[in-house]
This record gives structure tokens, C-alpha cells and sequence, in this order.
């Protein structure tokens, strides 16, 4: 189960990740927090229809990665909090889906600004508190009882642009897809080129220690019990 805070944020960070799972038969699933409404410069476009083209942008990105369910809960782009409501909602997934690992965002702020969009970092901090207690716990929640919601203990947590990762995921032969799945989200990517060579780059990047051509890199948080 990959939890982001934007369409495009998974494809950034764990694109090759996922693609890879996939192909070995894994199911992947997406949780989106926010419709993305507000990321475009472009005078004539408004919120509504950004949103919608954001929304049909994630699902073609997902098609490309083998990733058949996607669910956006719509929260507005950029206004993420912390809440009950936002708290809720993400932990009614984890128990409706029931995940054995979360791939989600970094919440500590770093100095890289792309990686410490502040949506970025509420999201992630939000879904930390869901996996553990509140996913976990019977009496968080008692609506998600009522609803036949029952707990639901995730294995591990994949937390995607930590400063110090301490997992590499060899994504040579999904680098490809990555790129493919990218280019789905054309109203965020005004100079396409420029972005795949920034990508490749960085993949590289992170795969040399390894012998790696392309990678990517988490801190896993391993959940006891």
C-alpha cells in the first residue's frame, strides 16, 4: 500500500519500487490524500478541473506501474493537517485493505524543499500514527468497528527520501516503467526531457554503492508483534 500526499509523489519516489513488485506478483494498492489542485501556472486553469486531470493522470500512471486500485480521498492540495478526520480516513484504508508493508513519505523536514513539501511531511507523519497505534488498536475508531472494520497490525513501513536510508531496491529493469508512468502526469511536467534526465541521474545516483544502475531507497521501520 503506497500513501502520498500528491498525484506523481509515488512515481517519484517509489515508481521502480512498485513496478518491480508488481512483476513479481505483488498487489499494489494507492492511497492519494490530496486531488492536487493546485499545482499548475497556467492562467486558464482552474481547481476543478485541475483536479480532474490530476485524478485521470494518477490512474493512467497507475495502469503503467500494474497498480489496479487507486483511492483519493480529495483532501485540498497544500492544506493538509493533522487531524481526526485525515487520521481516520487513512487508518479505515489500512484496515480495509490490510497491507503487510506501507510505502510512505518522509515526515521530518529536510533541506531538499522538493522532498519537504509540507503535504509531504503531515501525510507522512499521519500515516506513522495510523500503522501504529491506530490501525492496530480495536478501540481506535469505534465507527470503523461499526462499519466491520476490524484492526489490522502492518509488518513494515517503507519511508521514501530519508536522508540516511538504510534499504536500496535495485530498479534496473523497471526504470523504464518509472520514466513511462512519469510522463502520465503531463501537467505537471512542462519540460519532460529535463525531468527524465534528472531522474535517471539520481537513480543512478543512488545505485552506484550497490553496483546498481538505477535504485531507489527507503528506511524501513519494522513493526514488532
Amino acid at each position: 500500500m503506497v500513501v502520498v500526499a500528491h498525484p506523481d509523489d509515488a512515481e517519484f519516489g517509489c515508481g521502480g519500487t512498485v513496478a518491480k513488485w508488481t512483476k513479481e506478483g505483488r498487489e499494489v494498492m494507492y492511497l492519494v490524500v490530496t486531488n492536487g489542485d493546485k499545482g499548475s501556472s497556467d492562467p486558464a486553469m482552474t481547481s476543478e478541473r485541475l483536479a480532474r486531470v490530476r485524478e485521470d493522470e494518477q490512474r493512467r500512471a497507475c495502469h503503467t506501474l500494474g497498480v489496479e486500485r487507486v483511492v483519493f480521498l480529495g483532501y485540498p492540495d497544500g492544506e493538509v493537517e493533522d487531524t481526526r478526520d485525515l487520521r481516520r480516513d487513512i487508518t479505515k484504508e489500512i484496515r480495509g485493505w490490510r497491507p503487510d508493508i506501507i510505502i510512505t513519505q518522509n515526515p521530518l523536514r529536510t533541506l531538499n524543499l522538493f522532498a519537504s513539501h509540507r503535504d509531504h511531511r503531515v501525510t507522512g507523519g499521519a500515516v506513522l500514527d495510523c500503522v501504529y497505534p491506530l490501525a492496530r488498536d480495536r478501540l481506535s475508531f469505534p465507527e470503523l468497528l461499526a462499519e466491520g472494520l476490524s484492526p489490522h497490525k502492518v509488518r513494515e513501513v517503507y519511508v521514501m527520501r530519508f536522508d540516511k536510508p538504510d534499504t536500496v531496491i535495485d530498479i534496473t529493469e523497471t526504470m523504464d516503467l518509472k520514466l513511462k508512468a512519469l510522463a502520465c502526469h503531463v501537467s505537471q511536467m512542462s519540460n519532460f526531457s529535463q525531468v527524465e534526465a534528472w531522474v535517471r541521474q539520481r537513480a543512478a545516483e543512488l545505485g552506484k554503492p550497490n553496483g546498481y544502475a538505477a535504485a531507489e531507497t527507503f528506511r524501513v521501520i519494522h513493526i514488532p508483534g
